[in-house]
Parts: C-alpha cells; sequence; structure tokens
C-alpha cells in the first residue's frame, strides 16, 4: 500500500538569492524550471520541489515517503519508486537532483540506502527527467559554503533561501530541498562554463 507521509505544501513569497554574479549565460538556464530533489532512504525518503526563477528560488512543497521495517525490500522499493512517480505527475518537474550514497562502515545501512536510491532513480528515469547526483559535501558546500556543515546549519541555509517563516522537517525533507537548490546552482554554473568557452571560440 502506498504511503505518502509529511506532505507539507508551501507557498510563500521567496527571498531574493543571487545564484552567481551573472555574466553572458544562455538564458535558458534563468528561464522558470521546477526541480525535484530527492534525499534517498527506505525507511525516509525525502522529496522537495523547488521552482527556480532566475535568482529567485520557490518552495512548492517537500516530504517524506515511508517505509517499514515488517514490509520486504521488494516491496518497499515499490513504495518509494510508486510514491515519487504520484509527486512527479502532480507536480511536473523538468529535472531531478538526488544525493550520492555516501561512504559507510555499516553495510547493512548503506545497502538500504542504495536499495531506495535504485528506486528512486527508476521513478525518475521513467519519467524521463534528466538528473543531477550529488555527494553529501558537494550539496553541503553549494546551500552552507563549507562540505563540513552539520544538520542544523543545512536547515538554516535552507529555510533562508527558500524564504520559509519555519524549518522545513523532517531533515530527510530538507536534505532533498537542499539538493535541489545544488542543483539550481550547478544549471547556472555549467550554463556559465558553456558560454565563457563558447565566447573564448569566437574570439579566436
Amino acid at each position: 500500500m502506498r504511503r505518502l507521509v509529511c506532505v507539507l505544501r508551501v507557498s510563500v513569497r521567496c527571498r531574493r538569492l543571487n545564484i552567481c554574479s551573472i555574466g553572458d549565460v544562455e538564458p535558458e538556464a534563468f528561464v522558470s524550471v521546477i526541480i525535484l530533489g530527492i534525499d534517498p532512504g527506505l525507511a525516509n525518503t525525502g522529496w522537495g520541489f523547488v521552482e527556480v526563477d532566475g535568482s529567485r528560488f520557490r518552495c512548492l512543497s517537500y516530504g517524506c515517503i515511508r517505509t517499514t521495517g515488517t514490509e520486504d525490500t521488494a516491496r518497499r522499493c515499490k513504495t518509494v519508486r510508486d510514491g515519487l512517480a504520484d509527486l512527479i505527475a502532480r507536480y511536473a518537474p523538468a529535472e531531478a537532483a538526488i544525493e550520492n550514497i555516501y561512504f559507510s562502515r555499516n553495510v547493512a545501512t548503506a545497502m538500504a540506502t542504495g536499495h531506495a536510491r535504485g528506486a528512486a532513480l527508476v521513478a525518475v528515469a521513467d519519467a524521463g527527467l534528466p538528473v543531477g547526483e550529488y555527494g553529501p559535501g558537494e550539496i553541503k558546500l553549494a546551500v552552507v559554503g563549507t562540505g563540513s556543515a552539520d544538520k542544523g546549519q543545512v536547515t538554516y541555509m535552507v529555510r533562508t533561501i527558500l524564504g520559509l517563516d519555519h524549518d522545513p522537517t523532517p531533515d530527510h525533507a530538507a536534505d532533498a530541498l537542499a539538493a535541489a537548490i545544488c542543483h539550481a546552482n550547478q544549471r547556472v554554473a555549467r550554463a556559465r562554463e558553456r558560454s565563457m568557452r563558447e565566447t573564448m571560440g569566437t574570439s579566436r
């Protein structure tokens, strides 16, 4: 049975945040786009939808897909995939971002996260979405400015960037929103890099 919990729709005025100093960058990099961020976990898969319009960020919704340990792994993975598929159909994101698995001494935990991550990637692939994959340190660096930030710092910066009047909870949802913000930054950085290469090429 599908279970979607902690589904919170958030409609707030977003503060302006300059993603980068904008030079001659491809216009499509700043067209309004909805990004799905995913923090995979077999017990709790966080998700968050962020609309990016130029240098403005707006949180559309976030939450968590939960499964229980009494279910077998295959059914839990199906719950994650089906839950994300339903959300993708509802919010129609153009791109997705997902956190990579970090090294863990707990092999069982790492394997469980890997199962959930695979299920999430299948849902994203079924929807035909391009996906960016980022390590935890990379996401923290993009959102907080340091790859060693703790969860409290990440949550605070997510709240600030999105202009929320509350901390996004649970942590899994906050991490998913952070992944989406990281992806938004990377989109602009890549577009800027391509523009610079093209400019250098035409100037030769």
